[in-house]
């Protein structure tokens, strides 16, 4: 399904929900031009979680919220943030009679969660992330899975694993932003 010119594959291990949000706005900072990130994960994984901190370092200063039952919310920062919602579409949906191709990348960055709704509107260049859950001895976590399809997304996900930075105990270095 995702079968387009891939890079390397990384991931993050978050523990906390902070962590994630923290991760999504190194990210924020890092864009600097549109992009289309596709979010997949189990209910209760994150994705909103991560798109609020992306959100808050692309400077955002509205609450960002789960988009399922109006399918898209736009929010100004930036860029134009348009974060979509396909829990509740299906394959016999038609894309152009929805007319999200416009968004996609469009002139902002765009959040998609459930893109495997409707793959054939990921747009060759994208940056796949897979939010994932995980229990061990120190309790719950996220495996946040960055899989980027093309150079700059490939860049996006280089820089963005040189910028975070752990402790010695295994949590994540959240630095103090200004």
């Amino acid at each position: 399904m995702w079968d387009t010119m891939r890079q390397a594959e990384a991931f993050l291990t978050t523990r906390k929900e902070e962590e994630t949000a923290y991760i999504g706005e190194m990210l924020g900072r890092i864009l600097n031009k549109p992009i289309v990130v596709a979010l997949q994960g189990d209910l209760g994984a994150g994705k909103t979680v991560f798109v609020r901190g992306t959100a808050r370092g692309l400077d955002v200063n509205e609450q960002v919220s789960s988009p399922t039952f109006v399918l898209m919310k736009i929010y100004q920062g930036r860029f134009p943030v348009y974060h979509f919602d396909f829990y509740r579409l299906t394959k016999d949906d038609d894309p152009l009679e929805l007319g999200f191709e416009e968004y996609l990348p469009g002139e902002g960055i765009a959040f998609i969660e459930w893109p495997e709704r409707l793959p054939e509107l990921l747009p060759p260049e994208n940056l796949y992330l897979n939010i994932e859950k995980f229990y061990d001895d120190r309790g719950e976590g996220r495996r946040l899975w960055f899989t980027p399809a093309g150079a700059y997304a490939s860049q996006v996900v280089e820089s963005l694993i040189e910028t975070i930075t752990w402790r010695t105990d295994g949590s994540l270095n959240m630095q103090c932003i200004d």
